[in-house]
């Protein structure tokens, strides 16, 4: 197992700390929305940043829209992650026009914390997917996986079938799931490291001087975030930072997680009068892109010619229709965290070709595009030999990394002509990374219990950072609803005929187990699988 853990905390870099005692501005969110039909107020971390533009050598703040119905930051150059060109060398990113990406640095050491807290107890909920710890917990696992409504959106009309559906994929993903587990040890390691994290986390907030207690909430298995809230009303948590361990905001990560803490805050008197606040994304601060490319800088040393390898930059995918019809702001934070690891590189003298693509696709749907899978066969085809893996959207390891990445993706580089292959580790408890997640809680105290949105429907682009209420009131504001991806049919292997087919099965699957429900009767009874909601 690939991992690196680091007990050790590193203070803020003196260059990235500022002498004023006052308080930061309050943080943002920026509003990157490439498709003027659904802007979105996207959460960013907390403290403020400047996105630079160069202009012929000339370094130009970013510039609002004068028109208040698209009133929102200029969209990032776009460097065409795309099918036909995915390999990009370093030196594009420094060409006319060209965007610097903003980077965020820390600035916890402005201010004392022993002001923000006073009588305060301050907690910290750290946010993750969760994973099986053993073979026997996949099917349940995936259960509860496939019972999101944000992973699997079915019609209104057929909602009341999320479940019997969620137990009938389990049961059929979990034998192929249960071999990709075996293979990696029996189970997950995500709890473990992410409560090593946790650990480590409090480590550097008490260093810091700051006494917080760090809390782990798993969206699909336990800890369960149910688990954690009752643990902080337990210990009389009054201020709470919400923190989700996924760098870039997504509507099925972050946004699920949250979504669930809306529906517990609004049952709960307790957690109703608790003050807390979010910070929902945090891919451009300083810290966590240093540690990245820390991560990647080591690793190239392992080639006989560091210079020559490619960066092969792999996230986990969503389906297209959530960013071009939902304002999914994944690919713009992921596009532009990238942007960030390779500048920071630069500075480094490092300017290797790189490329970024997306793996872990399910289903007949279009899926964010390139594809890792067809990537590596294209980078083969293309004479590239040496190859370094950058898990880009991961901060521990689990069954993605370890299996699909260490196992599938090297054996089908391999087969594709690849003939070095390298993949760095997640950051796991990586010193530089935990120290600047301590300094992101300290910098979001000044706005617990805060108002986030303001002016919503004059559409600003800059929003301060508040509850998780407010953060889902702004997102949900702005969205559409996701439309047929096709409405036409076409004759032959086409896209569309591949999406008609699949509905075909969809709704073949959804007339099975309406009959089912309503009848009692059927195979999924005989299998014992439907009498579980009965």
């Amino acid at each position: 197992m690939k991992m690196q853990m680091n007990s050790a905390t590193a203070p803020c870099p003196p260059s990235s700390c500022s002498t004023s005692s006052t308080f930061p501005p309050p943080p943002r969110f920026t509003s990157v929305s490439r498709n003027s039909k659904s802007p979105l107020a996207l959460p960013r971390a907390v403290c403020t940043s400047q996105r630079m533009y160069r202009s012929a050598g000339v370094p130009n703040e970013a510039y609002l829209s004068s028109n208040t119905s698209t009133n929102y930051v200029v969209s990032r150059y776009s460097f065409g992650w795309s099918e036909t060109q995915p390999i990009l060398p370093k030196q594009s990113v420094n060409k006319d026009l060209s965007p610097l990406a903003a980077l965020v640095t820390s600035k916890s050491q402005n201010f004392s914390t022993a002001s923000l807290v006073g009588d305060e107890k301050i907690g910290v909920l750290l946010l993750n997917l969760g994973g099986p710890e053993t073979l026997e917990d996949v099917q349940p696992f995936l259960f509860n996986l496939f019972a999101d409504p944000d992973i699997i959106r079915l019609p209104r009309l057929f909602r009341f079938l999320q479940k019997p559906l969620a137990q009938f994929i389990s049961v059929v993903r979990a034998p192929k799931s249960k071999e990709g587990y075996a293979s990696i040890g029996g189970g997950s390691p995500l709890r473990r490291i992410t409560d090593a994290q946790a650990e480590e986390l409090r480590k550097s907030l008490w260093e810091k001087n700051l006494p917080a207690k760090v809390y782990v909430g798993m969206r699909y298995w336990h800890p369960f975030t149910e688990e954690a809230i009752e643990q902080i009303k337990r210990d009389g948590i009054t201020k709470l930072v919400v923190l989700p361990l996924y760098p870039q905001f997504s509507i099925s990560t972050s946004g699920s997680s949250l979504r669930l803490l809306e529906s517990i805050f609004r049952e709960d008197e307790y957690l109703v009068n608790m003050q807390h606040t979010v910070i929902p994304s945090w891919y451009q601060r300083e810290g966590y892109i240093t540690a990245m490319a820390n991560l990647i800088e080591k690793e190239l040393q392992n080639f006989d010619s560091p210079e020559q390898v490619m960066i092969f930059f792999s996230a986990h995918g969503v389906p297209l229709a959530y960013v071009e019809e939902a304002g999914d702001p994944y690919k713009a934070e992921m596009e532009e965290c990238v942007d960030l690891i390779m500048e920071e590189l630069e500075k480094r003298k490092i300017t290797n070709a790189y490329t970024l693509a997306y793996q872990s696709r399910v289903g007949p749907v279009e899926w964010l595009k390139p594809y890792t899978d067809e990537t590596i066969i294209k980078l083969g085809q293309k004479g590239v030999k040496s190859l370094l893996a950058v898990p880009i959207s991961f901060v521990s390891e689990h069954i993605e990394t370890l299996e699909e990445i260490d196992v599938e993706y090297k054996e089908l580089a391999l087969k594709s002509g690849i003939e070095k292959w390298g993949r760095v580790p997640a950051l796991g408890c990586e010193a530089t990374f935990i120290s600047d997640l301590a300094d992101a809680v300290i910098e979001s105290l000044p706005y617990v219990g805060a108002m986030a949105v303001s002016n919503l429907e004059a559409r600003q682009s800059l929003v301060p950072l508040g509850s998780v209420e407010e953060l889902l009131a702004t997102y949900d504001s702005k969205r559409n609803e996701l439309p047929p991806p096709v409405t036409v049919w076409e004759w032959g292997w086409t896209r569309s005929a591949e999406t008609w087919n699949g509905r075909a099965a969809m709704l073949a699957v959804l007339v099975l187990l309406v009959l089912e429900v309503t009848t009692g009767e059927g195979f999924l009874h005989q299998w014992g699988i439907l009498p579980l909601f009965q």
